[in-house]
This record gives structure tokens, C-alpha cells and sequence, in this order.
């Protein structure tokens, strides 16, 4: 039985903004309950860029009655104006008693301003509670506001002896129904999802979020050195998201205006003969996504993880030995290092049990 106290009241706040993670762009999710007298009077998530904050959202629903109350949130208030007013003034006009915060904003325009502005308005600012479930939940806000790039988050599906398919190329199914539903979960969380043009040419993907319930599509990018994408595949006759190639100088310009008439948006990220990944995570950066789930093969996967460019691994594992020596594609595929010790590994494990298949995430240490 869950006690009540701060600790249930900030649950409940970090629950609601985990419900809107994929909605809010390159905005954090926020979740903000307001308590008077023992009772909940206010509820409120931030829904979408532009639109109110968690704080207004639940001092609206509080209608004039917030006087003495205590408003948890999950992210520090803001305190400046941008496309919305100030979320601490409103927490001020309303008359809040006690704010408990989880963490604060790492967004330099706020960075401790919106406590300041509260303390001195003679609010009682509590800051730390479940401050790691906090940052957690907004890893992928923190990333881009911080470096103006995405969050990347390398997915892969594998046998046990580390195969995404067979020496004939098939992989379909690896995992079970309960690992595709997660993965399309994390689609729906991502602004972009990334594929090389091996995985368009071999398997002729959509890309698109499919649940039981209608998601959101993330903009669909492929690196694509050559421009070998062909015009009929899913990725850019497909209507239901937008495209983005990133090729090279060396592309055939023919094709690239062949793929920008139908509707493809197509840039450009290095001389060749490879596209330069870590200038297209800056590009696409400037293109405001913040968030990218990269579904490579294992050349792809291998570069970003080799480049210092992936934040978050999630590996899901079935209960399978194919072999195929090198025939069978691996997930990763890179030059490898000489010594055990000089290994890529992973920090801040996640193990996760799926029916028969196992989830293994983390956080590559730099």
C-alpha cells in the first residue's frame, strides 16, 4: 500500500509526465499536482510545445482555490517568458504555500531562477525528491538543450550469439510480440528514427509507430552515402511522416532532386565517401529533433556507438543460435578494440524479462 506523503503526491506528478513523453518535441515532459487540506484540487501534465505548462494545467483545474496550498512538480518552474508566461509568477499570483521540486531545469534561461523568483516571493522551495526518476524521464530534453542534439537511443533486436538475421537475411520474427510493442512504444517517444539504406534496399521498412491504440510517427531518417534510397520505397512514397535523407557532395544530384520532387527532404553531411555522422547530428539538431531511436543494421550501429554518439543502448534478446559466421549480420559492426579493458561498456543497467526474451539497456560510459 503506497503511504501518503510528498513521495506519493511526486509520484503521481512523475507518472502523468511519463504519460506524455513523445508529444512535447524538444520540450521536457511535466507533471504537477497541486494539494490543499489533504486533498488533491489540481492535476496537470505538459500536453505540447507552445501549449500551457503542467503548473498552469493544474492551477487552472484548481479554479481560484490554490491560496495555501503545496504544488509538486517534477521540473524546476520557469521564470522567464517564452512561448508561454512564467510558470513561477503563476505559482506566486495563485498563492501557492510550499513548491516541491524533483529536480531542477538545466536549461540555461532558468537554471535555478524559477526557485529564486519563489523563495522571494516567501514560498517554501523543497528540491531533490526522486530527483533520479526526474532526470531520468527527461534524459532526452537534457541532451538537446544542453548540446543543441539529439538524443540518440541504439535499439536492437538479436539472437543470442548476437545476430540480426540469418546468412540468408531473414529476421523476421527475433523477438516476440511483447519486445515490438515496447520498441514501437519507444518509436512513439522519439522524434526521429534512424535506419542505414542497407535496411531500406534489404527490408523495405514504414518506419511508423503500430499499436493497439493510434501513436505518433517519428520523422524517419536514412543514411544514405550513395543516394541508393529507391524512389518507390515506403520511406518516401509513404505518407504517414516526413523523410530526411542525409547523403554526401558525392551524391548523383539527379536523384537528389528525383527524391526532393517527391517529397523527400534531402541533406547534405560530409565530402564522402561516407556521410559524416557526427556533422549530421549537429544538422539535425539545428532541424530541432531532439530525439532519435536509431534501428540500424550493424555497420550503422557500429559507427555511432564507435563515434561517442549514442546516449542510451536497448538490446532485446531471443532465445535463438543461428551462426552464419560473418554471413549473419551482427549488431555491430566496427573495427573492434585490441584489449578486453578498452571495451565499450555500459553503465546504469536495466534488465527487463519479456516472456521468453530479455531487455538489457544502459548507458555506453565515454
Amino acid at each position: 500500500m503506497n503511504i501518503m506523503n510528498d513521495e506519493f503526491y511526486m509520484s503521481l506528478a512523475l507518472d502523468m509526465a511519463e504519460r506524455a513523453q513523445g508529444q512535447t518535441g524538444i520540450n521536457p515532459v511535466v507533471g504537477c499536482v497541486v494539494v490543499k487540506d489533504g486533498a488533491v484540487i489540481g492535476l496537470g501534465t505538459h500536453l505540447q510545445r507552445g501549449t500551457g505548462h503542467a503548473e498552469v494545467h493544474a492551477l487552472n483545474m484548481a479554479a481560484g482555490k490554490a491560496q495555501g496550498s503545496t504544488a509538486y512538480v517534477t521540473l524546476e518552474p520557469c521564470s522567464h517568458y517564452g512561448k508561454t508566461p512564467p510558470c513561477s509568477q503563476r505559482l506566486i499570483d495563485e498563492g501557492v504555500a510550499r513548491v516541491v521540486v524533483a529536480c531542477e531545469d538545466p536549461n540555461p534561461q532558468v537554471a535555478g531562477r524559477g526557485f529564486e523568483m519563489l523563495r522571494e516571493a516567501g514560498i517554501d522551495v523543497e528540491v531533490g525528491l526522486l530527483r533520479s526518476r526526474a532526470l531520468r524521464l527527461n534524459e532526452r530534453f537534457i541532451k538537446y538543450i544542453l548540446t543543441k542534439q539529439p538524443f540518440v537511443t541504439l535499439k536492437s533486436a538479436s539472437t543470442l550469439d548476437g545476430k540480426l538475421a540469418t546468412r540468408t537475411g531473414d529476421s523476421k520474427w527475433i523477438s516476440n510480440a511483447q519486445a515490438r510493442e515496447i520498441v514501437h512504444t519507444l518509436r512513439h517517444r522519439h522524434q526521429g528514427i534512424m535506419v542505414g539504406v542497407g535496411t531500406v534496399i534489404a527490408d523495405n521498412p514504414s518506419l511508423t509507430t503500430r499499436l493497439e491504440v493510434p501513436g505518433l510517427h517519428p520523422v524517419r531518417i536514412v543514411i544514405d552515402s550513395g543516394l541508393r534510397t529507391p524512389l518507390d520505397a515506403n520511406v518516401v512514397t509513404g505518407g504517414e511522416a516526413p523523410t530526411i535523407i542525409v547523403t554526401t557532395t558525392a551524391a548523383d544530384p539527379a536523384k537528389k532532386a528525383a527524391l526532393e520532387a517527391a517529397g523527400v527532404t534531402v541533406i547534405t553531411c560530409g565530402d564522402g565517401p561516407r556521410v559524416d555522422l557526427k556533422a549530421a547530428m549537429v544538422k539535425l539538431g539545428e532541424m530541432e529533433i531532439g530525439s532519435i531511436l536509431l534501428e540500424g543494421g550493424g555497420t550503422l550501429n557500429g559507427s555511432m556507438l564507435q563515434s561517442g554518439l549514442v546516449d542510451r543502448v536497448v538490446l532485446f534478446y531471443a532465445p535463438k543460435i543461428v551462426g552464419g559466421g560473418a554471413e549473419a549480420p551482427g549488431t555491430f559492426d566496427f573495427p573492434g578494440v585490441a584489449l578486453m579493458k578498452e571495451a565499450i561498456t555500459l553503465e546504469g543497467l536495466e534488465v527487463e524479462v519479456l516472456g521468453d526474451n530479455v531487455c538489457i539497456s544502459g548507458t555506453p560510459v565515454r
